[in-house]
């Protein structure tokens, strides 16, 4: 990650320092052809006005956006750091306790039928009911140490569960991370997961149908190592 910041950061002082010295030429030609032919100056004067102000309106405007991709970025990293806060009292919840606290988001953001049917004999759901469009989910729970990871072997798991329901949507929910096998088998299934990251969110006001339209991005198990170890040392 900071390699290709690196290079991004030299690619655009090549660019920057590419037209530099054709512009310094037009100014010294410019000049030059006012001192030799007077009529010119006028127009030449102008030319040069014009250039400096667009110079101007060119410099305002990017650092307005170099001050806004900031911003955006800020806040977008203080909502994680936000939502991970926010996971300190499910970190030292059993596992009853979590599923109950997922049922309980599950029906702040609308969805209806929910119940808990973790326990022995749950078939790999931990949560189920519908959705507010009234498609039928199941859920699966895992309430890990950040430093964990969910298996592959898991989300097989809930694979095999939808088809026994005849589920509509899986979702795997964890205070942790998924495997980088894991993270693939998902993704060729259609299984939403939730990691850490979103869970925050999710905890922090963000509803649930937000988070299936972007449940299989925003981790990479590198990223997610640094993230919690910035935030947990």
């Amino acid at each position: 990650m900071t390699a290709r910041r690196g290079r991004r950061t030299a690619a655009r002082k090549r660019r920057g320092t590419t037209w530099k010295p054709w512009a310094v030429c037009g100014a010294v030609l410019l000049l030059q052809l006012m001192l030799i032919w007077s009529p010119l100056r006028p127009y030449v004067a102008g030319v040069l006005i014009l250039g400096l102000l667009g110079s101007v309106l060119w410099w305002l405007w990017r650092t307005d956006r170099v001050a806004r991709d900031r911003d955006r970025a800020w806040r977008k990293e203080d909502a994680v750091r936000a939502g991970h806060r926010s996971l300190t009292r499910a970190d030292a919840m059993t596992g009853t306790e979590f599923e109950e606290m997922v049922a309980g988001l599950c029906r702040r953001d609308g969805c209806t039928d929910v119940r808990r049917v973790g326990g022995a004999g749950d078939n790999g759901v931990d949560v189920a009911g519908r959705l507010p469009d009234n498609r039928t989910v199941i859920i699966q729970c895992k309430r890990y140490a950040p430093s964990r990871a969910v298996a592959a072997r898991d989300l097989r798991d809930l694979l095999g569960s939808r088809v026994h329901f005849g589920a509509d949507v899986a979702i795997c929910v964890t205070t942790a991370r998924f495997s980088r096998p894991a993270h693939a088998f998902a993704a060729e299934h259609g299984i939403a997961t939730l990691h850490r990251d979103h869970m925050g969110l999710w905890n922090s006001g963000a509803t649930l149908g937000a988070l299936l339209g972007v449940s299989d991005a925003g981790q990479g198990d590198v990223r997610h190592r640094v993230r919690w170890k910035k935030t947990y040392g």
